[in-house]
């Protein structure tokens, strides 16, 4: 078996360059990637923010949807709502209880996950990812870098406990 993949190796041709896959929109001197930051609130939503589009996904914590218990109903701003960090900007329900979502930073309203009207559970199978809640074109960039990082939030929950 070792013979046939040694073969395999030797004999697997080199691309020449103009063979080669040409990565489109990158230019020489340009960043690889962009920076993204991602930023959490004392009461439990985040921000991820990327530099390139301007714009912050905003997310519940995997904390605050085991909290909340099974989630049954999603109330999210609308499309071009602005919004000031700290303004309601919705609401999530559970089994449990009702709980106000928070604005992480400030900006503009710009999409909303509307999958989460079909299937709020979404939220709780995966917070941070498919449950995202909405994005906003961020007009103050700077809010995001005075929010909680990863580990000084774990640190506040788990001092809550």
């Amino acid at each position: 078996m070792q013979s046939i993949i040694r073969q395999a190796q030797r004999t697997r041709a080199v691309p020449s360059m103009r063979q080669r896959p040409m990565v489109i929109g990158r230019s020489l001197g340009a960043p690889l990637r962009t920076l993204v930051t991602k930023g959490y609130t004392s009461d439990h939503e985040t921000v991820t923010f990327d530099d390139e589009t301007g714009l912050g996904t905003v997310t519940i914590t995997d904390y605050a949807q085991k909290s909340l218990g099974d989630v049954v109903f999603v109330e999210l701003p609308s499309v071009g709502t602005e919004v000031s960090q700290g303004d309601v900007i919705g609401a999530v329900e559970s089994v449990k209880a009702a709980s106000d979502i928070y604005a992480p930073v400030s900006g503009v309203i710009e999409e909303i996950n509307q999958a989460l009207a079909d299937q709020p559970g979404l939220i709780n199978k995966d917070p941070e990812q498919r449950g995202w809640l909405c994005k906003v074109k961020l007009t103050k960039t700077a809010e995001v870098e005075e929010l909680l990082s990863e580990e000084r939030y774990r640190a506040s929950i788990e001092s809550d406990n």
